[in-house]
């Protein structure tokens, strides 16, 4: 596919050395073109289509579109399709109240993906301390549902409760519990500084750094 000169001349800014930072850079100059993110998303190409999300129009985003979007980011490997998801839906999907509220029907998507972003936003209203609601009722389903779900969804639903049992002390030793009775990212290795997924060992952690 032939692209335009504006195309091309962002494309030979973006080699394999290029960090998010960088592209940011570069989206801050462009600031929102909804068509130059279309043709950056053309190209099939993680770190053009990160940009591609950086420059969208959130207006733009209708369900067709997000769906279409979905289906390109599945044909990615497993951590940039991750990486594309979870971008999407910090940079365009949470800023915008339309999607929101179709963010709040995907518990039940056929798509993984999807059904990763309805757990993730629920964690993140969480993680930025906007307790809600609804609590009782997602960690019943987390309880019933984690282990069989999508390994992209599961860490999602982790995540939800392992902020829920940081900031709701009544379902704190439910979030624990869990966090045993599953075993999941028991022992498993992280980066210095961060925390752990082990929901015992997150919850002891984070909350202390929070004086919880």
């Amino acid at each position: 596919m032939k692209h335009s000169l504006q195309a091309e001349k962002i494309l030979a800014q973006i080699n394999p050395d290029t960090k998010l930072g960088d592209l940011r850079k570069i989206a801050s100059e462009i600031k929102k073109d909804h068509k130059l993110a279309l043709e950056l998303w053309s190209t099939g190409q993680f770190l053009p289509r990160l940009l591609s999300i950086l420059i969208m129009d959130k207006k733009q985003l209708s369900q067709p579109f997000i769906d279409d979007l979905d289906k390109d980011i599945t044909e990615h490997p497993y951590g940039e399709k991750l990486q594309l998801i979870d971008w999407l839906m910090a940079n365009q999907l949470a800023k915008e109240k339309k999607v929101i509220s179709d963010i709040e029907k995907w518990e039940s998507s056929p798509s993984s993906l999807q059904r990763r972003v309805f757990w993730y936003y629920q964690a993140r209203l969480r993680w930025v301390g906007k307790v809600q609601p609804n609590s009782e009722e997602l960690l019943s389903k987390i309880e019933s549902g984690i282990e069989t779900e999508e390994p992209e969804v599961q860490w999602a639903m982790n995540f939800t409760a392992g902020w829920i049992g940081v900031f709701e002390k009544e379902y704190r030793n439910r979030c624990v519990a869990l966090g045993e009775r599953t075993g999941l990212y028991k022992g498993e290795m992280v980066s210095k500084g961060c925390t752990p997924d082990y929901l015992p060992e997150f919850i002891a952690m984070e909350s202390e750094k929070r004086g919880l």
